[in-house]
């Protein structure tokens, strides 16, 4: 039973895009947008979130309504019923006094002022006094209510409350706070920022960054940067074991392996198309794997696969795009799948190294479409297949990415080891004689889906979720006759 090839976390690997796809951003952290000529002066930085991250807000439509930082922040936010309490001043547990936020003096910045020069940060506008009214446009980190980030607009202001004033909102669109700035980055996402649900026993999971490294279960340093997961797990087996096992192979089934993975968020948009439609937008994940496994012996296997899930994993990493908290939502399920006859017995080992990226870019002229590629070796160490039959089995990563808490791109990336033999299998007691051919092969499964959701960044709305695409590959790592 052959398995686990474990692809590094996250999302999508295993091959490239069809040819008229467009390529995610390539650049670092903290680089400025690539703007075309006639916006040279509206790009924006893309770097991680500092610490306590500022809301921001604008008044789409209103004289001074660009996006800018302000002491507001957001208190509570009930997401059945969309109302919010927001807080004046970066205060929270008395009214605050500034003016109602129904009289005219409430619009901040007022018309024809200019921004103050102490915003702090490269291509972000001042951070300004602010009190909520209609027609706001809020971006938050994630705040209580909503830990996933909270992008509204203020459609109703109800009252003052001890912790602020409370507001009706309804969901709100990126473009409204972005609007003809362009930004383009890639962000990596600390280990640490993972919240990690270990769904079976032996799990191990380790991580390092400055000052701080923890050792992998094999007592490899984890390079900075890198999260790695170890797994062990018995499998059950079929009938007598024994019968079909050869000396060097034992008799029970398991499977144990590893990933190490460095992901970062890749984060894209093109400043205003036509209408309020932007020009180009993007959102994915991509990162550099190493991953190695080993898969012993004759487990029970079906024609229907058999997933069973070992870790899941959330983080909602924040990137700070000029002025604006944007709030990048990552979930993963790692797990086991396994399908076959429940008659092959193998001995496998095999390091897999390389890097990927997945996503979905959007433009006016095709509207959104998948990104998907990845550059995967992989190394057999030792094969063994033993007794007629087929089986494969995986280590796999269901991932979605999404933007405050709305799910943009789903995919399904399922590294794989399939091994077959042909033959005849002769022979009494414990002494048994395979005559035949044998063969394992490695490969990768990539499926997926973007979803309505990416209207979030002001695209115009998909009438349907797009497939990413069903993406399949696979290379011979074995194989021989036997007698």
């Amino acid at each position: 039973m052959p398995a686990l090839a474990a692809s590094a976390l996250l999302l999508a690997a295993g091959c490239s895009s069809p040819p008229s796809q467009a390529d995610p951003p390539a650049s670092t952290a903290g680089s400025r947008a690539d703007a075309s000529p006639d916006s040279t002066d509206r790009s924006l930085t893309v770097a991680a979130a500092p610490a306590g991250t500022a809301t921001a807000t604008a008044r789409p439509g209103s004289a001074g309504g660009k996006a800018h930082r302000t002491k507001l922040s957001v208190s509570s936010y009930d997401g059945r019923t969309g109302r919010a309490v927001i807080s004046s001043n970066g205060r929270t547990g008395k009214p605050s006094s500034a003016p109602p936020a129904s009289s005219p003096t409430a619009n901040s910045p007022a018309p024809g002022t200019s921004p103050s020069a102490s915003e702090a940060g490269p291509g972000a506008t001042p951070e300004t006094p602010h009190r909520t009214a209609v027609g706001d446009v809020i971006a938050s980190a994630p705040a209580p209510g909503a830990p996933e980030g909270l992008l509204a607009k203020v459609t109703k202001v109800i009252g003052e409350t001890p912790e602020g004033t409370e507001v009706q909102t309804e969901p709100a669109q990126l473009n409204a706070l972005l609007g003809d700035d362009t930004a383009k980055g890639s962000v990596p996402v600390a280990p640490a920022d993972f919240d990690i649900d270990e769904l079976l026993p032996d799990v191990d999971v380790s991580w390092s960054r400055t000052r701080d490294t923890h050792i992998g279960p094999e007592g490899a340093t984890v390079p900075l940067g890198s999260l790695r997961l170890d797994v062990r797990t018995d499998l059950p087996t079929v009938g007598n074991a024994n019968a079909s096992a050869s000396a060097s192979t034992s008799a029970s089934a398991s499977v144990e392996g590893f990933v190490q993975v460095a992901p970062q968020v890749d984060f894209r948009y093109g400043g205003q198309g036509t209408g309020s439609t932007p020009a180009s937008a993007y959102l994915g994940v991509s990162g550099d794997w190493t991953s190695g496994w080993a898969l012993r012996g004759r487990a029970g296997a079906s024609a229907a696969p058999t997933r069973i899930p070992f870790a899941t994993l959330h983080a909602d990493p924040v990137l700070q795009v000029g002025p604006v908290p944007v709030v990048v939502n990552l979930d993963l399920t790692l797990y086991l799948r396994i399908s076959g006859d429940g008659k092959v017995t193998v001995d496998v080992e095999q390091n897999l190294k390389g890097d990927f990226k997945a996503g979905g870019t959007f433009g006016l002229g095709q509207g959104w479409t998948p990104v998907s590629s990845a550059d995967m070796t992989s190394t057999p160490v030792k094969t063994t297949v033993t007794s007629a039959g087929s089986v494969q089995a995986a280590l796999g990563a269901e991932a979605t990415v999404g933007l405050y808490g709305s799910v943009g791109v789903v995919a399904d990336l399922a590294p794989y080891v399939r091994g077959e033999a042909t033959g005849t299998v002769t022979g009494t007691d414990d002494v048994f004689t395979f005559d035949g051919s044998w063969a394992v092969h490695g490969g990768v499964d990539l499926n997926g889906t973007l979803r309505l959701q990416l209207s979030v960044f002001g695209t115009p709305v998909l009438q349907r979720n797009i497939p990413l695409g069903s993406v399949h590959r696979e290379w011979k790592l074995a194989g021989g006759e036997t007698s």
